[in-house]
């Protein structure tokens, strides 16, 4: 099945991949159908693994690869492309929470984010958090892509397998961490009083930007084939951002600091043997 998998052209790879972690998302949101509360302590975990799911890619599916393909043409000033890559990725995602206006799961809607103050009156509390959501779906995308416009770039499939399973592993680790994900939007909302439907396509449409963003990613690095070690450092950067950011302090706020921990270390460790397995 790998093996078709990879016969496909690299934009439609990263478009396939993009669509199963939205899936995964989607799949997420549907609890709220079946779980009548989430208490914290799970919120809390939940968070906390998919920052260490998170965390773990930066690293293994996206700095590694960075340095190793910046070697090729910077020889031992291979890391100068992966730090201006990695520093403009969280730049970038500073800009982009800057901008949209959004709402953090464990703050009030008096303390939603975001320059315009005027656009964040106008905007519902289920807005406001479906959009802080989206925001951390933007640079799972970009990574996606990326990552498979990489096996294209280099015509790593036949060359080096090992880096092709490498991005099926960050598909899978992103997936994984966006089943709880999903369910982290949809129950706050299901809680604020929507209805189960509503709360459901605001879960599932979180993520709508994953696959649009993969094929972005894609068709970006093919595209310009020198720029391979910034763009995964890029998207490493924008990761860290939003662990950094979002996942972090809202896995830690609800007193529950020791179950988060460890879940995060059980999300690192999950997504290290993914992709080190695989790789």
């Amino acid at each position: 099945m790998l093996a078709s998998f990879f016969s496909l052209n690299p934009i439609w790879q990263a478009l396939i991949a993009g669509l199963f972690t939205w899936f995964c998302t989607i799949v997420g949101a549907a609890g709220v159908f079946f779980v009548k509360t989430i208490h914290r302590k799970m919120l809390d975990s939940m968070m906390g693994f998919a920052a260490g799911v998170m965390i773990a890619a930066s690293f293994w599916s996206l700095l590694e690869p960075s340095l190793d393909f910046g070697e090729t043409t910077y020889g031992s000033w291979n890391w100068l492309p992966t730090t201006i890559g990695f520093l403009v990725g969280g730049l970038f995602l500073r800009l982009i929470d800057h901008i949209i206006p959004h709402l953090h799961l464990d703050k009030s809607i008096e303390e939603a984010e975001g320059s315009n103050p005027q656009t964040r009156q106008k905007l519902s509390k289920s807005m406001l958090l479906f959009l802080a959501m989206t925001i951390h779906n933007i640079p799972e995308g970009l990574a996606l892509g990326v990552a498979f416009g990489a096996i294209g770039t280099m015509g790593l499939t036949s060359d080096n397998p090992a880096i092709a399973l490498s991005a099926v592993g960050l598909a899978l680790g992103i997936g994984l961490q966006n089943i709880p994900e999903g369910l982290a939007l949809s129950m706050p909302l299901r809680a604020e009083g929507k209805s189960r439907k509503t709360a459901f396509w605001y879960g599932a449409l979180s993520a709508v930007f994953e696959p649009i963003g993969a094929v972005l990613g894609a068709l970006f690095v093919i595209s310009m084939s020198s720029i391979l070690p910034y763009a995964l450092a890029f998207a490493a950067g924008a990761m860290i951002f939003v662990v950094v950011e979002e996942l972090i302090p809202e896995s830690q706020s609800g007193g529950n600091t020791d179950i988060a921990t460890l879940s995060l270390l059980l999300g690192f460790a999950i997504m290290m043997i993914l992709d080190v397995a695989l790789g």
